[in-house]
């Protein structure tokens, strides 16, 4: 055998799923049991709603995800994708009604929540399950697939939670409740669809692993009937994708409008003595709004703002140009305008100052991590180091040395030799461009 032939299936070996899989009839009777919705599984469900909905309501993550860990919806789900796999129409029916009727638990619990809510308002959460996408479905596919392995495994791990987060099936639920409570019909359609998405990729992916693993098919089946049920799944996927594929490129096409209209706003903020006071943005009508203070814009220079727009592939984007605060009741040349001018201009340099010394400010809780990285390449006996800004008193002096304090420690606290101090030092102060950094070796 060649080395390359032995070097594949080594690494096949490794992607292997047999070794691990679980006995047949174990991975059948957990699937049927997961799908039953009733008695304890139900009250669990109608709980997770309204932990979710509270959640959604209130804008809070960790309330959201605590209701998904909560939530047995994945089972039912699991089910129908199992049955179609193994033709067992039987339990495929059983699934489909068990979930129907937690869906129609879930929205009579979400729905009434919300109904019954004082507070109405359509928070990030809430607004971030309206607008599914192509993306949506590869979180889904992916993230079934990683649940029906793990049920087929003899090791189950804790993946099913985590695909319970990640496939995120209970906050549309809630927020189509939501949609349904506030008569936001958009909010309802746009979420139950998402869920839509979510269900039918789940579906898909134990379809997929259940006919890889070769499960075992328990019932005779017409040949012609599975031809059937195969052209009805094709159908289901093209009908459930298509849109989401729409979605997908209309939210990249926005993302890539706002960012050029963010590059557009930078370059124009200044035009001849006039100041960009405010700007507004509005990605789906690809309008842009630009409020200037200072001398009255001509129409020379409104025209040149606009132009400056197809420099930054903005396409047909509206500019809407307003004058926020203008100078023409008095002479241009005038002491009063020249130091509004001059006071505008100060204003605008302090918040630049003010901006770099928040830059430089975030910038220092990271800068004793890259020097750690970028030392340890050279010095790995050197294993934490800290930074912070100082100031430096000498007796001789009047006034303090701005400086920075460097805080190396060894492993075991070994002693470097000299020459190595010496080069770091040299390093340290060369890599900070500070001649006052004090380093200290622990």
């Amino acid at each position: 055998m060649l080395p390359l032939q032995r070097t594949v299936l080594r690494i096949v070996k490794y992607f292997n799923m047999e070794q691990d899989l679980d006995n047949f009839d174990r991975i059948h009777e957990t699937i049927v049991k997961d799908s039953i919705f009733k008695g304890t599984n139900l009250w669990i469900l109608v709980f997770a709603i309204i932990v979710a909905s509270v959640g959604l309501n209130m804008n809070s993550t960790a309330v959201i995800i605590g209701a998904m860990l909560i939530s047995p919806l994945m089972g039912p789900i699991n089910g129908m994708g199992y049955s179609i796999a193994t033709y067992n129409f039987e339990l495929f029916s059983q699934s489909v009604k068990n979930f129907s009727f937690a869906v129609a638990a879930s929205l009579v619990a979400s729905t009434a929540y919300f109904a019954l809510s004082p507070i109405s308002t359509a928070h990030s959460e809430l607004l971030a399950r309206t607008s599914p996408t192509i993306y949506d479905v590869l979180i889904a596919l992916f993230g079934g697939l990683a649940g029906i392995v793990a049920i087929s495994s003899k090791q189950k791990g804790n993946v099913i939670p985590g695909v319970a987060i990640a496939t995120a099936l209970m906050p549309p639920l809630c927020t189509a409740g939501y949609g349904l409570a506030s008569g936001q019909f958009e909010f309802f359609f746009g979420a139950f669809y998402l869920f839509t998405i979510n269900t039918v990729f789940i579906a898909i992916s134990s379809v997929a692993i259940s006919q890889i693993l070769k499960f075992p098919i328990r019932t005779l089946v017409d040949p012609e009937r599975k031809k059937n049920v195969n052209r009805i799944i094709s159908t289901i996927i093209t009908l459930v994708l298509l849109p989401s594929i729409y979605f997908g490129y209309s939210l990249v096409q926005k993302e890539k409008f706002n960012e050029n209209a963010n590059r557009y706003i930078s370059n124009i903020s200044l035009i001849e003595g006039n100041y960009l006071l405010k700007s507004n943005i509005d990605v789906q009508t690809k309008v842009i709004t630009l409020v200037y203070g200072g001398v009255n814009l001509s129409e020379n220079q409104r025209q040149l703002i606009s132009d400056k727009a197809r420099d930054f592939n903005l396409g047909k984007a509206e500019i809407k140009i307003e004058q926020g605060l203008k100078f023409e009741a008095l002479d241009e040349k005038s002491n009063e305008v020249m130091k509004l001018r001059d006071e505008l201009y100060r204003a605008n340099m302090t918040i630049d100052e003010k901006s770099q010394v928040i830059d430089s400010l975030l910038n220092q809780g990271s800068l004793g991590q890259n020097l750690l990285n970028e030392i340890r390449s050279l010095y790995p006996e050197i294993i934490s180091c800290s930074y912070s800004p100082t100031q430096r008193y000498i007796d001789s002096l009047n006034r303090s040395l701005p400086s920075v304090l460097v805080l190396f420690q060894t492993k075991n606290n070994q002693t470097l030799s000299e020459s190595d101090t010496l080069k770091i030092n040299r390093w340290v102060r060369n890599r900070l461009q500070s001649d006052q950094a004090i380093i200290i070796y622990q």
